[in-house]
């Protein structure tokens, strides 16, 4: 009968301590998304730029050499 209690309870404290660890682990899964997206905030403008910069060259290097 000892051996179904204690059976019993390091099974109930098995489970507790795997919601813990899930519920960080959700949690950390949830702040690296938020990271994500507010890095993404900053660098998007600089990507705009980025990449209009590039077209302007391409542009650019499309037209002839203007030589006298």
């Amino acid at each position: 009968m000892l051996f179904w209690i204690v059976l019993g309870a390091v099974v109930v404290l098995a489970v507790v301590v795997l919601a813990v660890v899930a519920h960080g682990v959700l949690g950390a899964f949830g702040r690296l998304d938020r990271e994500l997206e507010a890095a993404e905030r900053d660098v998007r403008p600089l990507l705009e730029r980025a990449q209009a910069t590039a077209a302007r060259a391409g542009e650019l290097g499309d037209r002839p050499a203007n030589r006298s």
